[in-house]
């Protein structure tokens, strides 16, 4: 058992408790910074693709929003978990570092729901959560900046919130007159 713990133990660390901040092993900040890091060349140039095959101002709005969402994520997500690795001892640096990762992860989620909800008319409702999904990030991004790692659950809470309420515009088709669903006529 005591074998089992210690091999398992080098590659994870065990769960923390509420009120303390997990520690990863050099294993797991290798792995963190490698699978995040290697993705950021292939979203900017995903992201430009996609803009410069847009065929009009709001594609490229959209694919310029998701571009760079996806780019930001990949981007401060690799340099949180390179401080915390290399430079931890620089307590207050990379606790910033850690807030701009966890605000990136609610500008993604904006904007991952841009395009779907600026290039279709899914309803009455979806011109509100054009904008609230923005506010939202917004919101949760002050939320971080105020109460950075406090308050776990109300900031998992946020995430969730943030992923599904946008994806609420579905439930608005059903007013729309019938129509084919899959394109503009």
């Amino acid at each position: 058992m005591d074998l089992k713990k210690t091999k398992i133990g080098r590659y994870m660390n065990c769960r923390v408790p509420a009120h303390e901040r997990y520690q990863p092993t050099d294993y797991e900040h290798a792995a963190n910074c490698t699978t995040h890091g290697v993705w950021i060349l292939p979203s900017l140039v995903g992201g430009s693709v996609l803009y410069f095959l847009s065929m009009d101002k709001w594609h490229r709005l959209a694919a310029g929003l998701y571009g760079s969402g996806l780019t930001g994520l990949f981007v401060t997500s690799t340099l949180f978990h390179t401080a915390a690795w290399k430079i931890s001892h620089l307590r207050k640096l990379e606790q910033r570092f850690h807030m701009c990762d966890r605000m990136a992860i609610y500008f993604f989620i904006a904007a991952s729901y841009s395009p779907w909800l600026m290039l279709r008319e899914l309803g009455p409702w979806t011109c509100h959560m054009r904008w609230l999904i923005w506010v939202m990030a917004s919101l949760g991004s002050m939320y971080v900046f105020f109460f950075h790692e406090r308050y776990k659950l109300v900031e998992l809470m946020g995430y969730v919130a943030m992923g599904t309420l946008p994806a609420l515009v579905i439930l608005s088709m059903l007013t729309l007159p019938r129509k084919c669903c899959w394109c503009w006529c």
